[in-house]
C-alpha cells in the first residue's frame, strides 16, 4: 500500500512548480547568474504527453493521461520515478523532474532529472488493468527512454512489479533484453540488493546526522513517521532499530500514536494484514494531520507534496524535519521553520537514497556484474554522509538554511557542466 497525504497536497493558493522555481531562483541569485541562465534550468530540455486508452475488465474502455519530462541532460541520461496517482499534473510532474535534477546532482550521481505521470488511482484497477496501462505509456514514451536517454524507476503507486512490465515492453520494442532501462526492478530481473529500502535507508542516515547536529541522542529520541508508504514504512523501522520512539505514523486512512514506542515490526505485520496502520493493537487514533503537529524531536514526511504550508507551520512542534517525500514544504512554511529555529533537512539531500542506489542499479545493469547487500548499503552510506558534510560546510560558508545552501550546491553543479558543454548550434 501506498501511503498518500493526509493534510492537503498543496497550500492554498500555492504551486509546487513555484515552490520548485522560487527555490531555484533564490540559489541562482546567491550564485549570480543571470536571468537567461535561470531561464535556462527552470525550463524542461523535453516533455510529452501522452492518451492512454484502457480496456477495463468488464469491456468497457477509458482514456488516462500520462506525462514524460525530462528537465535536464547536462550531467548524463535522465533518471526519474513513475507514479500513478489520480493527483498528477503536468505541472506536479515538471516540479518533481527540477528537483530530481538537483538530487542527482548533489549526490554526484552522473544523470539529470526526469519524471513521469499517469492519472490513475491504482487501488480501483485490477493487476491486468495496471499491466495494460503501463504496456501501452511505455509503448507511447519509448523513443525517449533507454539506458543512454531516461531511466525510469517506482514512485507513489508503481513498484518493481511495473518497473518489469516496463523493461519488458521495451526489450520486446527492441528485439533484446535491456536490463538498464529501468531501475527498482525485481532482483531476478537485475534488481540491486537495498534498491527497495534504498530511499528510506538514506533517510535514516540524514536523521541521524541532523539530530546529532542539534545535540539529540538518538536512543531514546522520538520520531513522527506522515505516511507508512515505500518510504515511511522502512523509515520508520531504520529508526526504531537505532533505538528511536516512534510515536504516531500515518497512512491515507488514518493516524495512530503510542508515547511509549510503537512496535514497529508488530506494525509492519498489522499492516500487511489489513492495508492499514488504522486499528493497530494498543495505539491510539489521531485525526491525520494532527501528526504534522505533535511534540517530536523528529518528523518525517514521507507522503507527497505540500503537506506543511502557511496554514500549520506556526503549529509544527517538532525540532528536526526530514524530507522523506519530494516537496512536502512550501517556501512560506520554510520561513516559518527558520524563524522558530526548526532544522529542515531538504528533500534533495534526504530521500536521495533512492536515486543513489538507482544509479547502483544501473552499473550492475551495465556491467552484468552484482553486489551484495553489504556492498551497496555501505557505498549509500558513504554517499550520503558526503552530501550531508558537503551541504553543512556550504551551510555555514554562504550563511543559508540547509535547504538553499543544497539547492545553491547542485545548481551550481548542473551550470558548470551546462556552460561547460556550451549551446549548439
Amino acid at each position: 500500500m501506498t501511503a498518500v497525504a493526509d493534510a492537503p497536497a498543496i497550500a492554498p493558493g500555492a504551486s509546487v512548480l513555484a515552490d520548485a522555481r522560487a527555490q531555484l531562483k533564490t540559489a541562482t541569485d546567491v550564485l549570480g547568474y543571470d536571468e537567461s541562465l535561470f531561464s535556462m534550468l527552470a525550463t524542461p530540455r523535453r516533455e510529452v504527453t501522452v492518451s492512454i486508452p484502457l480496456r477495463r475488465d468488464n469491456g468497457t474502455s477509458e482514456v488516462l493521461i500520462g506525462h514524460r519530462v525530462q528537465h535536464n541532460f547536462s550531467r548524463g541520461p535522465a533518471k526519474g520515478g513513475l507514479r500513478y496517482s489520480p493527483d498528477v499534473t503536468l505541472d506536479e510532474v515538471r516540479a518533481l523532474a527540477m528537483w530530481m535534477t538537483w538530487k542527482c546532482a548533489l549526490l554526484d550521481v552522473p544523470y539529470g532529472g526526469a519524471k513521469g505521470g499517469v492519472r490513475i488511482d491504482p487501488r480501483e484497477h485490477s493487476q491486468p488493468e495496471l499491466e495494460r496501462v503501463t504496456r501501452r505509456y511505455t509503448s507511447e514514451i519509448s523513443p525517449l527512454i533507454g539506458p543512454e536517454r531516461d531511466i525510469p524507476a517506482p514512485d507513489i503507486g508503481t513498484d518493481e512489479r511495473t518497473m518489469a512490465w516496463m523493461m519488458d515492453t521495451y526489450s520486446v520494442q527492441q528485439g533484446h533484453t535491456v536490463l538498464g532501462v529501468t531501475t527498482g526492478k525485481p532482483i531476478s530481473l537485475g534488481g540491486s540488493l537495498g534498491r527497495a529500502t534504498a530511499t528510506s535507508r538514506g533517510v535514516a542516515h540524514v536523521a541521524f546526522a541532523a539530530l546529532a547536529d542539534r545535540g539529540i541522542t538518538v536512543a531514546g529520541a522520538t520520531a513522527a513517521v506522515q505516511g507508512f508508504g515505500k518510504v515511511g514504512r522502512y523509515a520508520a523501522r531504520f529508526l526504531a532499530e537505532a533505538g528511536m520512539k516512534v510515536v504516531a505514523v500515518s497512512d491515507q486512512y488514518g493516524a495512530i500514536a503510542d508515547e511509549k514506542g510503537l512496535d514497529i515490526p508488530a506494525l509492519e505485520a498489522h499492516v500487511e494484514a489489513t492495508g492499514s496502520v488504522v486499528g493497530f493493537a494498543g495505539s491510539d487514533e489521531l485525526e491525520g494531520a494532527a501528526i504534522l503537529e505533535l511534540e517530536v524531536d523528529l518528523l518525517v514526511p514521507a507522503a507527497v507534496e505540500g503537506v506543511l504550508h502557511a496554514g500549520n507551520a506556526e503549529r509544527v512542534k517538532a525540532k528536526v524535519i526530514v524530507e522523506g517525500a519530494n516537496g512536502p514544504t512550501s517556501p512560506e512554511a520554510d520561513e516559518v521553520f527558520r524563524r522558530n529555529g526548526i532544522l529542515v533537512a531538504p528533500d534533495i539531500l534526504a530521500n536521495a537514497g533512492g536515486v543513489v542506489v538507482s544509479y547502483f542499479e544501473w552499473v550492475q545493469s551495465s556491467q552484468a556484474f552484482w553486489w551484495s547487500a553489504d556492498e551497496v548499503e555501505s557505498r549509500l552510506a558513504a554517499r550520503m554522509d558526503i552530501a550531508w558534510r558537503d551541504v553543512n560546510a556550504a551551510a555555514r560558508r554562504l550563511d543559508l538554511p540547509l535547504r538553499d545552501a543544497a539547492t545553491v550546491l547542485a545548481v551550481e553543479r548542473v551550470a558548470q557542466a551546462h556552460l561547460q558543454r556550451g549551446l549548439y548550434p
